[in-house]
């Protein structure tokens, strides 16, 4: 859960007058979620927030489905997918249900002649490969290779990326994200037995304030359609605000990981949560210390959640014939666990070196066309003893 932020200049209660410095009244936006009773900030522009020149088109980007319903479990070569110049044409949806998608892009260029704004989803952007600095209205965050960008729906922005390599895994999820509750006490702190805390999230701290009049394009996505709107002033025209809903950075590399004596569930790695999924962080860590621990994860069963999980970097230590960039999806309704002689490898051995993100949902997901653009469609048989 974010905690309170204030950037720029604020008058000093909300909803009185704030005046530049010519007498004229700076224009006050409260922008929130879930009506108003979720998190919420108080912006203030230079100019109204609200002029629309036109609306120049409105095309659908919604995911071609191929696979409504199935229960084999897959992989996905995710660095398959070519890179693209443009941000939003490199976004390519793999999986997805009605409350978030799983997106991944290889962007070559920064998103320069438009701005963007989601209306339907937060996103979490994981940074596998690049650099750069995600821009938007409430302020600029710097991003490196191992950061989530955690970006509410509504904010505008734009993404500057220093190189054209750079591979991005997003999830855009229908329903806010929040820090684990489990991890937070009754006043929202993260509590001390908490895998990270608030001094590794990073607020925005530098705010582009433009007073500009013109034709400035917003890209906005609204159930799945883009909108092409223009404004009549520059998006980044804050001057200052106050509140909970903003962008914010959090490092893979900060998670702090739970170990145990035997080996620790799923639920120590979650760094994100939503009422429709969670997202976890494997990262590395000494493994189990029990005298006969097996470091590796006994086989479960997936009987409520499909679960995803993205390999970033390192040896995973269940998985045979993994690579950077790899998905692989193990559907509701079956069990998984390590591959043949995964157990075996993992005892004795003291640490591991895995990176990885996971995503599990508690509603099936469906398989788009580019999933299966990039699928290894005998991944299901991984397991049979040879």
């Amino acid at each position: 859960m974010p905690f309170y932020h204030k950037l720029g200049k604020i008058p000093p209660k909300r909803h009185i007058q704030f005046r530049k410095a010519d007498g004229s009244l700076y224009y006050e936006q409260l922008f929130g979620t879930i009506g108003f009773d979720g998190m919420s900030t108080n912006s203030y522009h230079e100019q109204r927030p609200t002029q629309v020149k036109e609306i120049l088109k409105q095309y659908s980007v919604a995911p071609k489905i191929a696979k409504e319903n199935s229960i084999k479990s897959y992989r996905f070569r995710g660095f398959q997918v070519p890179p693209e110049n443009d941000f939003l044409d490199s976004r390519k949806t793999v999986l997805v249900n009605s409350d978030c998608s799983i997106v991944l892009a290889a962007p070559k260029k920064s998103t320069e002649d438009y701005f963007y704004k989601n209306t339907d989803s937060d996103e979490v952007i994981f940074v596998h490969k690049g650099t750069g600095k995600l821009r938007t209205m409430l302020g600029n965050l710097d991003f490196k290779y191992g950061d989530y960008l955690v970006i509410p729906r509504g904010i505008i922005y734009k993404i500057d990326f220093d190189t054209e390599d750079n591979r991005l895994f997003i999830v855009e999820s229908k329903h806010p994200i929040y820090t684990p509750k489990r991890y937070r006490n009754w006043f929202g702190q993260l509590l001390e037995h908490a895998p990270f805390c608030e001094r590794d999230i990073r607020q925005p701290q530098e705010l582009e304030t433009y007073n500009e009049s013109g034709d400035f394009l917003i890209k906005v996505k609204k159930q799945d359609d883009i909108f092409d709107m223009l404004y009549a002033s520059h998006p980044f025209d804050v001057v200052g605000y106050d509140g909970f809903n903003y962008p914010y950075a959090f490092s893979i590399h900060d998670f702090e990981p739970i170990t145990g004596r035997i080996h620790q569930p799923p639920p120590v790695h979650q760094t994100f949560e939503t009422a429709a999924f969670v997202i976890c962080s494997f990262v590395p860590r000494l493994y189990d210390y029990h005298p006969e621990a097996v470091p590796a994860p006994y086989n479960h069963s997936n009987i409520d959640s499909d679960e995803v999980l993205y390999y970033v970097d390192g040896d995973f230590m269940s998985r045979n014939d993994i690579d950077q960039g790899h998905i692989s999806l193990h559907p509701a309704g079956i069990p998984h666990g390590p591959h043949p002689g995964a157990a075996e490898r993992s005892i004795g051995k003291t640490e591991t070196e895995e990176l990885a993100v996971m995503v599990d949902t508690f509603k099936p997901l469906q398989i788009t066309e580019e999933a299966m653009k990039i699928a290894d469609e005998d991944y299901y048989k991984s397991w049979l003893e040879h």
